[in-house]
């Protein structure tokens, strides 16, 4: 995927620290602070001349001649011997750094993807498009390859209520443009993540009990395919490609350089979040799982246990599109359940935009200072091992809510689904965990030298959930060791999956260790 990976910084309101449950960053949460946005407006061209450049039938591999394609390029073209080559061939997680591209395409318009494909397709060279890096596996960061960067294709224009977005546009920026003009898109919490990535794996976020996944918003995509050629999609235009494109996984059927998605009105909302102690988690969770089933679309929760050398904690957080008032008895209603008082209660009632800061860990800081840290040399980034499973059966709350005893720091980030994304049938895109109650975010954060052992603790998290959960797993947060990977990503919608890629990309110019097109 291009990641497309979310996170969720549960933080108190109540001047404590902030606990990072996800793979972001561990950062405070004070109060949060109005800002203006400062992300462009503008996007580079999307409707573009097509190609008649056919892949080549060749079967042995040819160099691509680099410095003929960089003079294609209206971006720069970095190999390993060009200033700026370390810094732009990093992702999101630097258990990759070692990662050696062939070259980085820092592309600057939609004409430069077609170039590079053309190129990539032609000489057999492996392809890969990046949009905001943080593949959880590392394939959008493949060594040898050429890595295609998207963040030069960033922004959003308004159209009506749709809206039209660059596939290198971080989520920060999507938010902050949408809510300058009074509209909202459901979708992840990293601010750094790319819309790409996201969207193209599902999208679940804290609005996505009320509104759907990032997916279900997608009306249109402009994608670059194995041929060169940029083909305008929707649901009356070559509709097979589209239904792949929402939730088919990132990277496997050409390179996305915008969508157009359908916003709604942005809402005020209300987060809120309750913390318990070590001990209590098996009774918490007994009191969550029937609860958030039968809450009202308008509310989306999680619960997040935290792993230590003893017992683990656990918190329960939320967001409402509300006032504090009505979400007031549906919180009194849960802690009843539970039967013990938390620790900490918070309720923080915000704008739409407040409240996309507050779950991105960007309360304390400046728009500015939050959407710069999203880019370049001041990304903020994190090592990490994770994985994950979908919540398909009613999970057994005393053999949960011991997995991570042990485990200091592991995070089990379990995200309510149902509400309207059940409300979509399994076959109706290519996201097939309509019916799934919740996905199960493993995480550990970890150094370079603790990645073996963070691996290994993940790897046995994810087997022991599978009989507790099920064994079908969310694509953005993709695993390399996962079990029978495909299937558990894809589920039925697999066999029609392969048709599409086998249609678009027959000479398999997009793949990689788990793309579609494998077997």
């Amino acid at each position: 995927m291009g990641i497309s990976r979310r996170s969720f910084l549960v933080a108190t309101g109540l001047g404590a620290t902030a606990a990072a449950v996800a793979a972001c960053s561990a950062t405070t949460t004070p109060a949060l602070t109005p800002t203006t946005s400062t992300v462009p407006t503008t996007l580079p061209r999307t409707t573009l001349p097509r190609t008649t450049t056919p892949a080549t039938t060749a079967t042995s591999p040819t160099a691509i001649d680099y410095p003929a394609l960089a003079r294609k390029l209206s971006g720069q073209l970095l190999t390993p011997n060009s200033a700026g080559y370390s810094l732009a061939s990093r992702s999101y997680n630097p258990l990759f750094d070692g990662r050696r591209p062939a070259a980085v395409a820092l592309c600057a318009k939609a004409e430069d993807v077609q170039a590079c494909v053309s190129a990539a397709a032609a000489s057999h060279t492996p392809i890969a498009a990046r949009s905001g890096g943080h593949s959880y596996a590392g394939f959008s960061n493949p060594a040898k390859a050429l890595v295609v960067d998207l963040a030069g294709l960033s922004g959003v224009r308004l159209s009506g209520t749709d809206a039209v977005v660059g596939a290198g546009t971080r989520l920060i920026d999507v938010y902050a443009a949408l809510a300058a003009s009074g509209r909202a898109l459901p979708a992840g919490s990293c601010p750094s993540v790319g819309v790409a990535g996201l969207t193209l794996g599902g999208g679940i976020g804290v609005l996505a009990r009320k509104y759907g996944l990032t997916c279900d918003r997608l009306v249109g995509a402009t994608v670059v395919t194995s041929d060169g050629q940029a083909r305008t999609v929707s649901a009356s235009a070559q509709p097979d490609l589209f239904w792949a494109l929402r939730g088919g996984g990132g990277g496997n059927f050409g390179i996305v350089t915008s969508f157009t998605f359908a916003t709604v009105p942005a809402p005020s909302l209300t987060s809120f979040q309750l913390a318990y102690p070590a001990g209590a988690v098996a009774d918490a969770f007994a009191a969550w799982q029937p609860w958030i089933r039968s809450a009202p679309d308008e509310l989306w929760s999680n619960f997040n246990i935290t792993g230590a050398a003893g017992r683990s904690t656990c918190t329960i957080a939320g967001c409402f599109v509300g006032t504090a008032g009505a979400l007031a008895p549906m919180v009194n209603t849960l802690v009843s359940r539970i039967g013990s008082r938390p620790i900490r209660r918070s309720v923080l009632p915000k704008s739409y935009l407040d409240t996309m800061r507050y779950f991105a860990g960007c309360s304390s800081k400046s728009m500015s200072t939050c959407q710069a840290e999203t880019h370049g040399a001041q990304w903020n980034r994190e090592a990490f091992v994770a994985s994950s499973r979908m919540v398909t059966a009613t999970a057994d709350p005393a053999k949960l809510a011991t997995l991570a005893d042990g485990r200091p720091d592991l995070h089990l980030i379990i995200d309510g689904l149902g509400g309207a994304v059940a409300r979509v049938g399994a076959t109706a895109t290519a996201f097939p965990h309509r019916s799934a109650e919740a996905s199960v975010q493993i995480y550990l954060k970890t150094t370079v030298a603790g990645r073996a052992g963070a691996a290994k603790q993940v790897s046995a998290v994810r087997d022991a959930l599978a009989p507790i959960v099920g064994s079908s797993a969310y694509v953005n947060y993709i695993d390399a060791t996962m079990p029978d990977w495909a299937h558990a990503y894809y589920g039925a919608n697999l066999t029609k999956l392969r048709e599409v890629a086998q249609r678009y990309d027959p000479d398999r110019v997009f793949t990689f260790a788990q793309a579609v097109n494998r077997s």
